[in-house]
């Protein structure tokens, strides 16, 4: 299949796939924890996909493209950060937390692969 749009990007569709999951999964978390975790880690795992779009759309420059492909990269890992965070505060199970940073680990090997492969992406 021939990528067209960062839609059509693996990660991307990873990356979507673990934030709607993220979202279903904070509508449980603690009313206190609104404006705190629930409101963090909701926003760094979209980041994850807006930034990807960004980078897509900067491919004429490949400094510009690793730069957005590195705030993804970024996100991803504030997004693992906060799925510790609700994991020692027993929001999630364990279960719930080894599936979903796993996934962001398989998240970040793909944004590195990119990165180190950039040219690739870049000729447009």
């Amino acid at each position: 299949m021939k990528i067209e749009t960062a839609k059509d990007l693996e990660v991307y569709k990873l990356g979507y796939q673990l934030a709607m999951e993220i979202f279903e999964l904070t509508k449980l978390f603690p009313p206190e924890e609104k404006y705190g975790l629930t409101s963090q880690i909701r926003r760094s795992s979209r980041s994850v996909c807006l930034n990807l779009r960004e980078a897509w759309s900067k491919r004429r420059s490949e400094a510009h493209f690793v730069s957005k492909l590195t705030d993804c990269d970024g996100e991803n890992s504030e997004t693992d950060s906060s799925l510790d965070f609700a994991f020692d505060c027993r929001y999630i199970s364990s279960e719930q937390h080894a599936q979903l940073t796993s996934r962001c680990a398989e998240i970040g090997r793909m944004l590195g692969t990119m990165m180190k492969k950039a040219e690739s992406f870049c000729s447009v």
